[in-house]
């Protein structure tokens, strides 16, 4: 039904982070060219169920991006998460060219496992050109550097030092599983984040890089609404839908802000949107998403 969800609480056993872990990363969006707009991709060696969506998002964005002129960039994508990926099994990206105009350009992507349609994308190029100029700003927080890392914050909560991650994340608020044993809290959730390491500078990998990551904390700004977090709460949950517009260039290897907030959760599932600032406050990224959250038996506190 839906590709798996990777929050920062989720892993197995620990293991160094840093470059390599990102280069990993790298590896992990190249996509092998199997035919004209066909691209085949893998998952890490890890011991999750079903491939993390933003894993599938980024590289079904890399296929389509690798068949786009490289003065247009992307600025927007819509995906639906159909089936759940199978990370033992290679994804295969088939890229339709479905317009080249004067300044956009237009691609729809499928990702297929098993014969199957697992993930759908269309995604929007534009070659860049003036106009009017405006943006939110960037709310007061602390400095990345002040905040615990993961590690710190997993201290004195039972939860044990996660796989190698290549995404760095800093916590502005408590996260989930910190926040539920607290008061109910506003539907808001501020997280610092980059990739932990260098990236090429090739700017189709900073975007894909951040796609990657937007599936990573959206659904907290839900979470901590209702004092659930992953992991702990009997809570089941995968991606539904994502999409994302890119307003300003950047790079993922350096601080992002990353807010997200919940107007509404009903039926099952959740709905969140995100707004992205570099560390000097420039707005570069919006996300939406609505999750599937199903809540089973929670054990009591």
């Amino acid at each position: 039904m839906t590709a798996g969800r990777e929050t920062a609480g989720s892993g197995t056993a620990a293991a160094p982070v840093g470059q390599p872990t990102v280069g990993g990363l790298v590896r992990l969006l190249d996509l092998e060219p199997v035919e004209v707009d066909i691209f085949r991709g893998v998952s890490p060696q890890a011991s999750q169920q079903r491939v993390f969506g933003g894993q599938v998002a980024g590289q079904a964005l890399v296929a389509a991006g690798r068949t786009v002129p490289a003065d247009r960039a992307v600025h927007s994508l819509h995906a639906y998460f159909i089936r759940p990926g199978d990370p033992s099994t290679p994804i295969v990206y088939l890229v339709d060219r479905i317009r080249d105009g004067r300044s956009f350009t237009t691609r729809r992507v499928v990702a297929v496992q098993h014969g199957q349609a697992i993930f759908n994308l269309a995604a929007s190029f534009h070659r860049a050109e003036p106009g009017l100029e405006h943006q939110r700003t960037m709310p007061a927080v602390p400095d990345p550097e002040t905040l615990p890392t993961l590690g710190e914050r997993y201290a004195g909560h039972d939860r044990a030092a996660r796989r190698a991650h290549p995404i760095d994340l800093r916590y502005v608020d408590d996260p989930p599983w910190v926040a539920r044993s607290g008061a109910p809290r506003e539907p808001l959730s501020r997280v610092w984040m980059r990739a932990d390491g260098e990236l090429p500078d090739d700017p189709l990998v900073h975007v894909c890089v951040l796609t990657y990551a937007s599936d990573m904390t959206l659904l907290d700004s839900v979470l901590v609404t209702h004092g659930l977090a992953w992991g702990i709460d009997g809570l089941r949950g995968a991606s539904l839908d994502h999409a994302m517009w890119f307003h300003r260039p950047f790079r993922a290897d350096e601080w992002l802000l990353y807010e997200s907030e919940s107007p509404a959760a009903s039926a099952g599932r959740g709905f969140a949107t995100g707004r992205i600032w570099t560390r000097d406050g420039r707005y570069v990224a919006s996300v939406v998403q609505e999750g599937l959250l199903r809540t089973l038996n929670r054990p009591a506190d």
